[in-house]
Order: structure tokens, then C-alpha cells, then sequence
């Protein structure tokens, strides 16, 4: 069900008394291991207590070609360490592995999500969204489905990262993050919730697919990685990476290590091991080490049998038939 745009609201009041309206005729489902409620908005399933900053975001970010947005096909695909990868690369020749940010911050401070972070107030503010920001590049990340991205995102030359993950490893990596060490037993029946009900932010193929065939019309405007990739070659990616970009690693920088360097300072362990990310919470709802799991690839081979798995498998060749992905 599409819903036409809206007319700017004159308060933020007005905003949130028009999202109400606007759920009152919205399609809603139960949310995937979630306790808020879906509703299908430009044919995506937000968490309807989101709703309001996606729009906000819509209406008022103003994007700048010095921009890198980060974008990730769903929760648990790879986006705190893709922040941490990137907030290196830029910020190489400001800090060291000895004294960066990363050592006292966590992730998603140092790269905020546009809806969770950024327009989740009562008022935008003023430096993100304005015409002269006084950080640049400004580094944000964002769930949104590419045909729900602010305007001002898709007409701008700021550059798109989307990371990529094999969905099997999604849905053990969610189920875990979700349920936060609680009693239950990811089972065969979650894995075909995921792929056969609402999902936040889903259909997840469309969401995929979305970027993916973007990034094959405007390859320098948008850049596809896969988290597996990204795993199974950190150097020869972030290379890739960090010249796609504008922070390309000089010949000089490649001799003396500083990709490696990079690469085992953003590793899950290092992560995992900083003090900074065994306490406190983000979004007061989830505890920072919730982000850093196992990150292993193929951990779901540990909960399909080969029948499933086949079965599974097969509608994900059919989902992406075609695409070249």
C-alpha cells in the first residue's frame, strides 16, 4: 500500500499527530522476535515506534557529496564492524591505534543511525541537517530501504556503502541479539518465519536487491560488499574499500602495515575485548556487547538439517533469480 508524500509539518507535533494518522491506515503484522507491532510503509515493514524518525529523515536530512553513508540490509549484517572499518579509514592520519576513538566510544556513537540516532529528537539538528555542516565527512548509517532514502541522499554524489550477509547467518545472528542469553531454542521454524512473514525492514530480498541493482547502474555512487568477503579477505577489501570512498591507501601506508593495522584493530575480538563494549547500553534497551557476538560465517550450519537447508536454499536462488547477485 503506497502512501503519497506529505506536506512538510510547520512543528514536530504536527509530525507526530500526522504518523499517527498515517498508522491508523497502515497494513500491520506482529513483529519478528519483537515485541513492537509492523506496520508496511512504501513497501517496507518498519517497527512502528520508528516510523516517525524514517519520515522525519525523509523530509529534512540534507545530504552533501562529501558524505558516506552507511547502509546495512538488516540488523546483523555487519554494520558495527563496517563503522568501525570506515571511521578507521577516514580518521587514519587524525589517530592511532593507540589513541582512537574507538578505544573509549562505542560504534554507533562515533557513526550514528539516521533513524535511530539522529532524528530520534524533538528537533532535528541543526548541524546534521543543515546546508554547512562543520564535520566533514559526516559518517552516518541507516536500515532504510534504498527506495525510501531521503531524497536528498539519492540526488547527491555522497557516497553508499551496503554490506551484504548470507540471510541463514542473519537470522542466527538476530535470534541471539534478540533474545539477549533468554530461554528458547532457534529452531528450523525460525528460519522459515523469517523467510515466509513480516521482518522488520523487509521483504529482506527487496532490500538487497534495492542497493544491489543500484550499485551495478551507479557503481560510483554506490558500492555492494559482502560480508563473507570481507572475511575471507579483510586487506584486499578494505583497499577496495577505502578508495572507493576517497581515502585511498598510499603505496607508502600498504609497506609499513597500515591496512593490517586497521584490520586487527577492528577485528570481533579486539572489539569484544574492549571495556568499552562489555558495558553499558545502547539505546538503553541493548547492552553494547549485544553487537559483538561470533561473527563466524556459516554458523548456521549448526541449526538447519541438510533438508532444510536445500529447501531454503532453493528459495533464495529463486528470490534472486536473475539479479546477477
Amino acid at each position: 500500500m503506497e502512501h503519497p508524500n506529505f506536506t512538510i509539518p510547520t512543528s514536530t507535533e504536527d509530525l507526530d499527530q500526522e504518523v499517527q494518522e498515517l498508522l491508523l491506515s497502515l497494513p500491520r503484522e506482529e513483529g519478528w522476535f519483537m515485541s513492537a507491532k509492523l506496520c508496511l510503509y512504501q513497501g517496507f515493514w518498519w517497527p512502528d515506534n520508528l516510523l516517525r524518525n524514517v519520515i522525519c529523515a525523509q523530509r529534512h536530512f540534507q545530504s552533501h557529496d562529501q558524505d558516506i553513508i552507511i547502509l546495512v540490509s538488516f540488523p546483523k549484517c555487519g554494520t558495527t564492524w563496517l563503522k568501525t572499518l570506515i571511521f578507521s579509514i577516514v580518521n587514519r592520519s587524525r589517530y592511532t591505534s593507540s589513541n582512537t576513538p574507538l578505544l573509549t566510544t562505542p560504534p554507533h556513537k562515533l557513526v550514528p543511525f539516521l533513524e535511530l540516532d539522529v532524528f530520534d529528537k524533538k528537533e532535528p539538528p541543526v548541524d546534521l541537517i543543515g546546508t554547512t555542516p562543520s564535520i566533514s565527512p559526516r559518517l552516518f548509517s541507516t536500515h532504510i530501504p534504498y527506495s525510501s532514502l531521503p531524497e536528498s541522499i539519492t540526488k547527491s554524489n555522497c557516497r553508499v556503502v551496503y554490506i551484504c550477509r548470507n540471510p541463514f547467518d542473519v537470522v542466527v545472528s538476530w535470534f541471539h541479539f534478540a533474545t539477549e542469553g533468554k530461554p528458547g531454542k532457534l529452531d528450523e521454524e525460525h528460519f522459515d518465519s523469517f523467510f515466509k512473514r513480516q521482518v522488520a525492514v523487509g521483504p529482506f530480498w527487496d532490500h538487497v536487491l534495492g542497493y544491489w541493482k543500484e550499485s551495478l547502474e551507479k557503481p560510483h555512487k554506490t558500492s555492494f560488499f559482502m560480508y563473507e568477503d570481507l572475511k575471507g579477505d579483510i586487506v584486499f577489501n578494505l583497499k577496495r574499500l577505502a578508495e572507493f570512498i576517497g581515502y585511498p591507501f598510499s603505496i607508502e601506508e600498504e609497506k609499513r602495515g597500515v591496512i593490517q593495522e586497521i584490520a586487527d584493530l577492528c577485528s570481533l575480538k579486539k572489539l569484544k575485548d574492549l571495556e568499552v563494549n562489555k558495558s553499558g547500553s545502547y539505546l538503553e534497551n541493548y547492552a553494547n556487547n549485544s553487537f559483538f557476538r561470533k561473527g563466524e560465517v556459516g554458523d548456521w550450519a549448526n541449526y538447519l538439517s541438510s533438508t532444510v537447508m536445500q529447501r531454503l536454499e532453493k528459495l533464495m536462488q529463486e528470490k534472486l533469480s536473475g539479479s546477477g547477485l
